[in-house]
């Protein structure tokens, strides 16, 4: 009779690699992992991923840049000496990417216009120098002073601005 006949069986596998084999995949797996941890993320466009689920509506979000990023140009559209260098400087010390002051037109409110995507900026100067949400609107292709039309947003202060009341 064969003795390895006689021995039970036991279940499960019998292999087992040699050390060599198991030095190879221990070192190809922290080389990848170095690799991969190494390589730079793709840089992003200001945008946020976005998932397809299905039966779901895909939407992505814009983050907006920071309030440093967004060009304001303040324009003094009344008879008050010094009212745009006034705002200008609030603007500026608040965090506001802000272009020297000028003079613009006359008017007789306080208008606050912006470019394409600039909307949240404009809304959120009106709240800080604050004049109504109504003053707030889109340029639209205008350049009411000169060079706004590259400008995130343009101010142009009329005698209903705090400062000019005051």
């Amino acid at each position: 009779m064969d003795p390895a006949a006689e021995q039970p069986t036991k279940p499960g596998s019998h292999y087992q690699p040699s050390l060599t084999i198991v030095l190879i995949i221990l070192v190809a797996f922290i080389g990848g992992s170095y690799l991969i941890l190494r390589t730079p993320a793709p840089a992003t466009s200001g945008t946020s991923p976005s998932t397809t689920v299905p039966g779901h509506h895909v939407t992505s979000t814009t983050v907006p840049p920071p309030k440093s990023k967004v060009r304001v140009q303040v324009a003094n559209g009344t008879a008050v000496s010094g009212l745009a260098r006034e705002y200008t400087q609030q603007l500026l010390t608040i965090g506001w990417d802000t272009l020297p002051q000028l003079n613009g037109p006359r008017v007789s409110a306080t208008e606050i216009l912006f470019n394409p995507g600039y909307q949240w900026a404009a809304r959120l100067i009106a709240r800080e120098i604050k004049v109504p949400f109504t003053s707030v609107r889109a340029l639209g292709g205008q350049t009411p002073v000169s060079g706004a039309a590259s400008d995130d947003v343009v101010v142009i202060l009329g005698p209903d601005a705090p400062l000019a009341a005051g």
